[in-house]
């Protein structure tokens, strides 16, 4: 399962991801009294086309109300589940009012109030949470106490970064944290955090106890990781497959397309600036690199600068 990520998990992105592997994939999050309103670049984040199917939407607020309209609109739109976001860290979302993201975990009577009105607002998605472990706090008190509102107002199951508001993005995942959230509960407990190969999605679950496992940042540029974690957990022990130069350069030029179909010429080429960098992260030449990507003005420029590097980096490789 892919989460939700701001500026990452496009519709360009989803399509390369469900192409390798990806079983099911969220939208980016989007706001509630954005969507109430129409608004059209949130509109726009929340484009789709057949193929990306299974496909979940993620909602961000602290508004009961505007939280319980956005869920109806959600679930008239198509998508297949509905997520909640209890985890996103940015001073935009937490400040600011009472606070949104993971701000509500330090709001669990207004979360339980959030709970009810969405869960009594849509009739046939099925309802989810995303949080943290906690605001501040690592002990992971904060998700259990939000986990077990959560599951008595009907949401079906919860995910779980194992980091703190506090960390961000910081440190390392806690394992035993998440662990203590699915003991707490009995609807399913999702794990997220750290998951960057098979090995450690095997080892989040043993850890956790963990129903099942939701990637992050491990996928970006890597959208082998999928099948890589489909084989570790179905017991297979061969070695992880690693992706040549000449594949990943082909799945790039493949995603920086679907960036220009989707999102036009002058927004895939800023987009591209981070995407190419993920893809070829580590192999020599890459600040050269990062420095042609983001010198580039057109997708001709862009699409000539992914295949110089993949045969300068090839020779460096060689030479090495």
């Amino acid at each position: 399962m892919q989460s939700p990520m701001a500026a990452c998990t496009d519709l360009p992105f989803r399509l390369i991801g469900r192409e390798m592997g990806m079983q099911f994939a969220f939208l980016e999050m989007v706001s509630a009294h954005a969507l109430i309103q129409d608004n059209g670049k949130t509109l726009g984040l929340m484009k789709t086309v057949e193929s990306d199917s299974p496909l979940g939407a993620q909602l961000v607020g602290c508004d009961p109300g505007a939280m319980g309209e956005a869920a109806a609109k959600v679930e008239e739109m198509g998508f297949d589940l509905l997520d909640l976001n209890l985890g996103c860290p940015v001073p935009k979302i937490t400040g600011g009012g009472d606070g949104a993201g993971s701000a509500l975990l330090q709001q669990p009577h207004n979360a339980s109030k959030i709970f009810k009105a969405v869960v009594g607002a849509v009739k046939n998605i099925p309802v989810t949470v995303k949080m943290r472990l906690g605001f501040n706090d690592p002990s992971g008190k904060e998700a259990c106490e939000i986990a077990k509102r959560a599951q008595d107002e009907g949401v079906c199951a919860v995910a779980v970064h194992g980091r703190t508001r506090e960390q961000k993005y910081t440190g390392s995942a806690d394992y035993e944290g998440i662990g203590k959230v699915k003991k707490a509960v009995d609807i399913p407990v999702i794990g997220n955090g750290d998951v960057r190969s098979g090995a450690d999605a095997k080892r989040m679950i043993e850890i956790s106890g963990c129903d099942g496992v939701m990637l992050g940042r491990g996928a970006l540029g890597n959208p082998w990781i999928y099948k890589n974690i489909e084989r570790a957990l179905n017991g297979d022990d061969t070695p992880a497959y690693v992706p040549t130069l000449e594949e990943k350069r082909s799945i790039l030029l493949k995603h920086l397309d679907l960036e220009v179909r989707f999102e036009g010429e002058w927004k895939a080429v800023r987009n591209m600036r981070r995407i190419a960098a993920w893809y070829f992260s580590g192999y020599p030449n890459c600040a050269a690199f990062r420095n042609a990507i983001c010198s580039a003005k057109t997708t001709e420029a862009m699409y000539e600068a992914i295949r110089r590097f993949g045969r300068d980096a090839e020779c460096a490789v060689i030479s090495s």
